[in-house]
């Protein structure tokens, strides 16, 4: 079958990346999630703020990436399993096809 033809499907790779790679390159690409962190950071030093603040922003940040991935993973899991071929019950169709 050609690509255009029906039936095609994508090849799945045995390699699903390591949980850890994923997570690093989205901190990479969410770096922007870090700047309420290094507000506070600011704050601490300028005004004596507790520290602590930057580092629950910190973690708040990163469980957020976390939640995030386990979201798209479990949204690209639910269609990849194939419906079951049905009954054709159209009384019009060519059956021997």
């Amino acid at each position: 079958m050609r690509d255009g033809e029906r039936g095609h499907t994508m090849r799945r790779t045995s390699r699903s990346g390591s949980f850890f790679v994923c997570l690093v390159f989205n901190m990479l690409l969410n770096l922007e999630g870090l700047i309420p962190a290094v507000v506070l950071l600011v704050l601490h030093y300028a005004l004596g703020w507790p520290l602590w603040l930057t580092f629950a922003a910190v973690g708040l940040w990163v469980l957020y990436l976390i939640a995030w991935m386990a979201v798209i993973g479990w949204a690209g899991r639910c269609g990849s399993t194939p419906d079951a071929p049905k009954e054709n019950k159209n009384p019009y169709s060519n059956k021997h096809i």
